[in-house]
């Protein structure tokens, strides 16, 4: 459960996120398709809607690809591959960063005379089709494998041993993969994760991890023009004088994934507060139009702080204990201010006491004497 809840709780920052980014990303999208088309399509047929799927799968492959060969870009898609686990759970496991490099990649399409809101839908398909390959339960497919991304293929790309290392980039088609040299058939189950497995199930946390170690590291090269390759270089690339590019390690023979140790009780806290979260989440989502860019932004910090709590209690760390105390006072009485805003009837009030006192007590009877939640 806890690597299922990190993975959604990914999902929910990428989302939050997206609020603010992907907007961008459209809305450069849209000036290029309105102001510098080369293009009109007449006739919108199945040619039309066949070349748009080609080209958004293929701008899909060459994001995808340059997200694991440029070093700045792994940044943004290393939390879809963090996940020790491979499950459905996974696909919905996100960067809040990743569009901030790879929107670019799909921006010839609107060149090309291609209605912003066709290719938001075909890339939403494309999306779609990807979370189905994210198991184990589907072996190889025959005929099928040869033409289309697969779970066994894509199991490879989510493979962190050696030979599985930055292959099957193909979103739904596994054709590009063939055709650029980037493919792996699947041989040996592969082990899932990063070479510098994350341990830790905090989703801000995880969108962070990689920028953070690239600051280490830029501090440790002296000249400016090693810096700037180290941005855009693989992941694992240092200057000779730092001993050179490193490559993926062998996976150990020892390795263990990553089981914080947590009493049983607290999955049934945390599986009730995500339960409510996701549904606040799914409320704010469905009703941000309603809202100022400000007022999007709190909502975003304090749904972000909720997931976080989430995580980071089955980790079993000293700050939050206090971080969910601060977590339940402050929703409940934002919960109380909106229903005095918005003139709710008097049950509005009821539910957020009913809430409050069931957090508070539930959340202090995870604790010792000294206030600490408790350790199996």
């Amino acid at each position: 459960m806890p690597d299922a809840i990190a993975n959604l709780s990914c999902g929910i920052t990428s989302q939050l996120s997206g609020l603010f980014m992907r907007v961008f990303a459209i809305g450069v999208y849209e000036l290029l398709y309105n102001n510098f088309a080369l293009f009109t399509w007449e006739n919108k047929n199945w040619i039309y809607w066949l070349v748009l799927f080609l080209l958004v799968d293929l701008a899909y492959y060459w994001a995808h690809r340059m997200s694991h060969e440029i070093n700045l870009f792994w940044g943004g898609h290393v939390v879809h591959h963090q996940s020790e686990e491979y499950n459905l759970s996974v696909a919905l496991r996100q960067s809040s960063f990743q569009v901030i490099w790879t929107f670019g990649f799909s921006l010839p399409i609107a060149l090309l005379g291609f209605d912003t809101l066709h290719f938001a839908l075909i890339s939403a398909l494309n999306t779609l089709y990807q979370f189905w390959i994210h198991t184990e339960t589907i072996n190889k497919m025959g005929w099928f494998e040869y033409i289309f991304n697969t779970p066994s293929h894509h199991r490879v790309h989510h493979g962190r041993n050696p030979k599985y290392i930055d292959k099957n980039h193909a979103g739904s088609l596994i054709i590009w993969d063939k055709m650029f040299g980037t493919f792996q058939a699947e041989e040996e189950r592969p082990t899932y994760g990063i070479t510098k497995p994350l341990n830790s199930l905090n989703p801000v946390w995880a969108n962070f991890s990689h920028y953070a170690e690239m600051s280490k590291e830029l501090k440790l090269i002296p000249d400016w023009s090693d810096k700037l390759k180290y941005l855009f270089k693989k992941p694992g690339w240092l200057p000779k004088s730092l001993g050179g590019y490193r490559a993926a390690p062998e996976v150990q023979k020892d390795y263990k994934k990553y089981n914080p140790s947590y009493p049983v009780r607290l999955n049934y806290y945390v599986l009730f507060q995500y339960i409510i979260c996701l549904a606040v989440t799914a409320f704010f989502l469905f009703t941000q139009k309603n809202y100022s860019m400000g007022e999007k932004a709190i909502a975003a910090t304090l749904i972000s702080m909720w997931v976080v709590n989430c995580g980071v209690l089955f980790e079993q760390k000293q700050w939050v204990r206090i971080a969910e105390w601060l977590r339940i006072i402050l929703f409940t009485a934002i919960a109380v201010a909106l229903t005095y805003a918005w003139l709710l009837p008097v049950y509005a009030y009821i539910v957020a006491a009913l809430y409050a006192l069931l957090s508070a007590i539930w959340f202090y009877s995870l604790s010792d004497g000294n206030e600490k939640v408790v350790v199996s």
